[in-house]
């Protein structure tokens, strides 16, 4: 009787004791469903029938094609990604990638037809960490292709002058920053907000970020749209997204 109990205490101890370290590490606020980047898209096509919109340029789309005249974009140099949707990570992989020892220096388990591979596709293939933030579905945005190249995984910032490569989409890239539109503004604060805050072991924001985020997050206020798939995510995903909680229960009560 006596080992049944010590046994009992014991799990129950070292169930606590999992909790309290869970806690201090953000885990029931972090992705922990999905791990497979190819079906993050696929659940995010699904969720953008809701509102089938680019986030950088407010071209519709259908499946994994964007009506380019829709938003009056003009191709700059890539026809082929220029004409397809893809799923940008607004939070760069290579961001959080980087902190991983695979990324820098491969594995002995990343190895095919006998050469050695690292960066994102070592990562991917060893570390579940990585898989889980890279799936994260409230970091990721429907986008023009070739609008995904140009971003590339440039800073954003505010860059002088209005020079616009891609016709009427209010997106500039210069000297390795990006200047979103006005009205996305806030929507790019409050992810990198979260994923600094869920995933802070990885992904640390500068004071230059922190200053010009805030700024962006109380100019560019949550939307319907934002609340929206916020709320469909976390049917899926399971976790919330803290930094739109409160204000999207505010805008619910107008």
């Amino acid at each position: 009787m006596e080992k049944r109990e010590d046994f009992l205490f014991n799990l129950f101890f070292y169930a606590f004791i999992l909790i309290l370290i869970c806690f201090s590490f953000n885990c029931f606020s972090q992705n922990q469903t999905i791990s497979n980047f190819s079906k993050s898209k696929k659940i995010l096509l699904k969720i953008h029938k809701y509102y089938p919109y680019t986030f950088y340029c407010g071209c519709s789309f259908k499946n994994n094609a964007p009506n380019l005249s829709s938003c009056g974009y003009k191709i700059y140099k890539n026809n082929k990604r220029a004409n397809r949707i893809e799923w940008e990570h607004v939070v760069p992989a290579s961001r959080f990638g980087k902190k991983f020892e695979t990324w820098k220096y491969g594995s002995l388990n990343c190895i095919t037809n006998g050469k050695k591979f690292k960066g994102r596709k070592c990562t991917r293939k060893i570390n579940k960490k990585f898989r889980l933030m890279e799936a994260d579905l409230y970091n990721l945005q429907p986008t023009i292709g070739e609008v995904n190249q140009q971003r590339q995984n440039f800073e954003m910032s505010i860059i002088p002058g209005e020079k616009r490569n891609y016709g009427k989409c209010d997106f500039e890239v210069q000297n390795k920053f990006v200047e979103p539109s006005p009205n996305i503004r806030g929507d790019i604060a409050r992810t990198y907000f979260y994923m600094a805050d869920t995933y802070s072991n990885y992904i640390k924001l500068t004071k230059s970020e922190l200053s010009l985020f805030s700024k962006w997050n109380n100019i560019d206020p949550v939307d319907e749209w934002e609340c929206k798939k916020s709320k469909l995510i976390e049917k899926t995903q399971k976790n919330l997204n803290k930094f739109l909680v409160q204000a999207c229960e505010e805008l619910d009560k107008k």
